[in-house]
């Protein structure tokens, strides 16, 4: 059983930051990557960034050079630092965590919500 709590939603103006964070309720090093997706009103479900068990990193292209995905095997915390954020940004948030073994599974956390509005 794998919990995932988010934190670190908000309201921010355009240009501005936010640091969102998942803790895992197990250690993290059983999991084959961990990533944050997003949906926005009347749109899909997308994913913004993927980090693996050896950090190789990937972002989607909206959100390069303004992103940034980390880890904290100790802590069991994946973080999402987001800068210069528009308002195109503005979604729930959710963070992931996936393993391919003995069985392909994916966890998702309830979701936080980011506005960016002046």
């Amino acid at each position: 059983q794998v919990q995932l709590v988010e934190s670190g939603g908000g309201l921010v103006q355009p240009g501005g930051s936010l640091r969102l964070s998942c803790a895992a309720s197990i250690s993290i090093t059983n999991f084959y990557s961990m990533g944050w997706y997003r949906q926005a009103p009347g749109k899909q479900r997308e994913l913004v960034a993927l980090i693996a068990r050896r950090s190789s990193t990937d972002y989607a292209a909206s959100v390069k050079g303004r992103f940034t995905i980390s880890r904290d095997n100790a802590k069991n915390t994946v973080d999402l630092q987001m800068s210069s954020l528009k308002p195109e940004d503005t979604a729930v948030y959710y963070c992931t965590c996936y393993r391919d073994s003995p069985l392909p599974i994916t966890y998702w956390g309830q979701g936080t919500q980011v506005t960016v509005s002046s």
